[in-house]
């Protein structure tokens, strides 16, 4: 007899099941970044892309994190799967916080290397939220 499949979880149930079980060394800046990134705006969602969190707005994917390494998060910034990125095009947009490290014009990343420093950027880093969602809405 076959087995049932499991039920889909929601994206911010997937989100905390992978939460529940993350070893990261990073976990509380890693929970303390999706907070603020959620807390940016009404309309984001949540699922599980590339091993680790990432958020929709307007349906498509636009932050997502990169938990690869073990000493760093990387956040990395993107239009989902259709932008079509220029390597060496201006930005989207002026970087005002200076969090921001370009690989084209429609991709960046921001790297955080521990709680401490999540927790002393917050409002910049609830800025820049802000600043890519507007660019890329």
């Amino acid at each position: 007899m076959a087995k049932a499949a499991a039920p889909k979880l929601s994206g911010t149930a997937e989100v905390l099941l992978f939460l529940d079980t993350c070893q990261h060394p990073l976990k509380p800046a890693i929970e303390s970044l999706r907070t603020l990134i959620l807390a940016a705006d009404k309309g984001i969602m949540e699922h599980i892309k590339w091993n680790g969190p990432s958020f929709c707005y307007g349906g498509d994917d636009r932050i997502t994190f990169n938990l690869h390494k073990n000493d760093q998060i990387l956040v990395v910034f993107h239009r989902g799967a259709k932008g079509k990125e220029t390597k060496g095009g201006a930005p989207l947009f002026t970087d005002s916080t200076g969090l921001l490290r370009w690989l084209s014009n429609e991709r960046a990343v921001a790297k955080f290397v521990s709680l401490e420093e999540v927790q002393e950027k917050k409002t910049t880093i609830k800025k820049l939220v802000k600043d890519w969602l507007k660019a890329t809405g």
